[in-house]
């Protein structure tokens, strides 16, 4: 018997919302990279069905967060520092070409959402009890009020996916106690965009990613070789 309309959106929203919550445990890791997942497990972790968790990996494994293997099953996607640096790369290229559409574009409402999201994130910035989770959302708000003046619904789409991305690896960074004054990157980058000067947003930008690339980096070479020591 073919299924109604109905049945078919109520599988879609478990599926959306499977999809959701994967990603966001696989880009905070609580799921950790390479680690195997298996079906009846996320069943019962998750609480959706077989097939709505099939549907959503599927769709993780074309956002590249989860590894197809065959028959096999999925994977969470492995890290790595060469991944970090593709991601990196690719991250500042759709970054700056986003930001520079947006300083062509935008108008009025435009610099009033980088001001207003500015102002969140540095209550945030400078509060004594920084709350994580609080400031990641504050983040990506001003990063999305960045560049909301960007025509390309595509490079909105594909800069989207290597956010999130490049999210996995910045929640290293940010775990570390290596000093960097965030502030005052977010700072400089709300008053080149806001005067649109497009060479100095794009060397803020650039510098402001590669500053969490580095610091990643730094992370990562330690673990490895504590792993080696250990081993």
């Amino acid at each position: 018997m073919a299924k109604t309309s109905t049945e078919q959106n109520g599988a879609k929203t478990l599926s959306d919302q499977a999809y959701l919550k994967l990603r966001s445990d696989i880009i905070h890791g609580v799921l950790q990279p390479d680690e195997k997942l298996r079906i009846e497990h996320l069943r019962t972790e998750y609480g959706v069905g077989a097939s709505p968790l099939r549907e959503a990996l599927s769709r993780l494994a074309a956002d590249g967060f989860v590894t197809a293997e065959g028959q096999r099953g999925f994977r969470v996607a492995p890290m790595s520092e060469e991944d970090l640096e593709d991601i990196t790369r690719l991250r500042i290229l759709l970054e700056k070409q986003a930001l520079c559409q947006s300083i062509e574009h935008g108008g009025d409402e435009w610099e009033s959402q980088i001001v207003a999201s500015f102002y969140q994130l540095e209550k945030v910035e400078e509060s004594a009890e920084r709350d994580p989770a609080e400031w990641e959302m504050r983040n990506h708000d001003f990063h999305e009020a960045l560049i909301a003046g960007c025509t390309s619904k595509w490079l909105r789409r594909f800069y989207g996916i290597l956010y999130d991305q490049h999210k996995r690896y910045r929640n290293i960074a940010l775990s570390t106690e290596i000093p960097r004054d965030l502030h005052q990157e977010h700072e400089e980058l709300r008053n080149t965009a806001l005067a649109r000067d497009k060479k100095r947003a794009c060397d803020a930008i650039e510098h402001h990613i590669l500053r969490t690339a580095e610091i990643t980096q730094r992370v990562l070479r330690e673990e490895s070789l504590q792993k080696k020591e250990i081993a």
